[in-house]
């Protein structure tokens, strides 16, 4: 084996510290980066400087894997596979430290201010990062779109968090009648509609919202039922795909209008089996 490649001994405790300074991070505790790289080249006899890459190389492969990142280490690609693995090994061996995500953002609910609302990746005059096709390419091999759309406590979370916009929206600009017609229809009467939450412009036209919720970056893949699709194209006036992004930090969003194959990639993951 090249010296220059990382074993999954290596590989799993250089993740093993990311994540802790990773928790740290998110619940606002301080930590000491200079002692957890002095740690790890006691532990794996790796240099300063190779450790300090490592930790950059996993930032990337928790972009992939729809994951906040610590904000000292900006991602550096080339990521091996293997590295990808090791932070779904210590994610699998951990499964409550994903499931608790979501509360992170649970203090800023009703600061509706702080969400900020901006312009569609897909939409800004720049082209998507060299370093997409690898992002994408890990978040295929784990299934992280699919991971999201289980994890209904964030799908939720999410959820609340625009439906207690849109009624703070609708107050804000004098409608107190339209706020108060605004329902939480995935909640109310379960999946099935095409879209999460029923709301209103303050014109009073209707507005469809479809919340989809990621931890991870603005262009974490996400799932889409085949009759969110269908709702989409029959309703496009007033149907909206709203977009939240790194909700366990700093929640983001965007919005995107039909036809959304303009904007993303839609690929079929699964198929119906009919017996003939």
């Amino acid at each position: 084996m090249n010296p220059s490649d990382w074993s999954d001994i290596e590989n799993d405790a250089i993740v093993e510290a990311y994540f802790a300074m990773l928790s740290d991070e998110l619940s606002g505790r301080s930590y000491n980066k200079a002692a957890q790289n002095r740690s790890l080249q006691e532990q794996i006899g790796r240099s300063r400087g190779s450790i300090e890459f490592k930790l950059c190389n996993v930032s990337a492969a928790c972009l992939g894997l729809g994951l906040p990142i610590i904000k000292g280490y900006l991602p550096r690609f080339s990521v091996q596979m293997s590295l990808a693995k090791a932070a779904s090994r210590w994610l699998a061996r951990h499964p409550e430290w994903e499931a608790a995500l979501h509360r992170k953002a649970l203090p800023q609910m009703t600061e509706t201010a702080m969400l900020h609302i901006g312009v569609a990746p897909t939409l800004r005059n720049a082209p998507p990062s060299e370093s997409l096709e690898q992002t994408q390419r890990i978040a295929r091999r784990f299934d992280v779109a699919g991971r999201d759309e289980r994890n209904r406590v964030l799908g939720q979370a999410g959820e609340e968090r625009v439906f207690r916009r849109e009624v703070d929206v609708l107050r804000q600009s004098g409608r107190e009648d339209l706020a108060r017609r605004v329902r939480w229809v995935s909640k109310e009467d379960g999946d099935g509609a095409g879209y999460d939450i029923a709301s209103f412009t303050p014109e009073g036209r209707e507005r469809l919202i479809e919340v989809k919720t990621t931890n991870g970056w603005e262009r974490t893949p996400f799932h889409i039922s085949h009759n969110e699709l269908e709702v989409a194209n029959e309703r496009r006036d007033d149907w909206h795909l709203f977009r939240l992004y790194e909700f366990a930090r700093a929640p983001k969003a965007f919005e995107l209008r039909p036809p959304l194959d303009a904007h993303v990639s839609l690929t079929a993951t699964s198929f119906r089996a009919s017996f003939q």
